[in-house]
C-alpha cells in the first residue's frame, strides 16, 4: 500500500470510527495517562492497517486493536504504579470546572472511575458493550465464546450497577 494510501485511508477510519479510540482510553487511563493512552492507539491503528484483510468490520478491527494495545499498556503501567502514585500526589489539579464541563459531565466521569477499577479484560469487554458491540463480536475480539461473554457482562452490570448505586446515594 502506498504511504498516500495508507495514511488516507487512516484518516477515514479516524473520521468512521475515532470515538472508539477515545471510549477506550477513558476506560483505561485517567489523566495525562489518557492522552499517552489515546497515542499508543493511534499509532498501533496505523501501523496495523497493512493487517486488515476485510474479513470482519472495520470497527470489529479497531475494537481488537485498540483494547489489545490497551490490556498491553496497562499491564506495562504495573510495573509504574507506586512511582505514579508517588507523583500523582504531589501534582496540584490543573483542570478548572469549566475545561471538566467541556469533557463531559460528572456522573459519566464516575462511571469511567467505576469502569477503571474493573480488571482489564472485564474492563474492555463492559466497554465494547456500552459502545453497543454485539456478543458475536465482543467473543471474536477476545476470542471468547459468546455464552461466555454474555455470563461475564451480566456479572460486571450487576457489579457495575451495585456501585453506582452507592454513588447516587451519597450524592443525594
Amino acid at each position: 500500500m502506498k504511504p498516500d494510501d495508507h495514511n488516507a485511508l487512516f484518516s477515514h477510519w479516524l473520521d468512521a470510527h475515532g470515538a472508539i479510540l477515545h471510549h477506550v482510553a477513558n476506560g483505561f487511563a485517567t489523566g495525562d495517562d489518557r492522552n499517552d493512552l489515546l497515542q499508543e492507539l493511534l499509532l498501533a491503528v496505523w501501523r496495523s492497517i497493512p493487517q486488515f484483510r476485510a474479513n470482519a468490520l472495520v470497527s470489529t478491527f479497531i475494537y481488537r486493536v485498540a483494547h489489545n494495545t490497551a490490556l498491553t499498556w496497562k499491564r506495562t503501567q504495573r510495573n509504574y504504579r507506586s512511582r505514579i502514585q508517588r507523583f500523582e500526589s504531589l501534582q496540584l489539579p490543573l483542570e478548572t470546572p469549566e475545561a471538566r464541563s467541556h469533557r463531559g459531565s460528572e456522573a459519566l466521569e464516575q462511571i469511567y472511575a467505576h469502569i477503571r477499577q474493573l480488571p482489564p479484560v472485564d474492563r474492555s469487554l463492559i466497554l465494547l458493550h456500552l459502545d453497543g458491540v454485539s456478543y458475536a463480536d465482543i467473543a471474536q475480539i477476545h476470542g471468547l465464546t459468546e455464552s461466555n461473554v454474555g455470563v461475564r457482562l451480566n456479572r460486571l452490570k450487576q457489579k457495575l450497577s451495585e456501585g453506582l448505586k452507592e454513588i447516587s446515594h451519597e450524592l443525594r
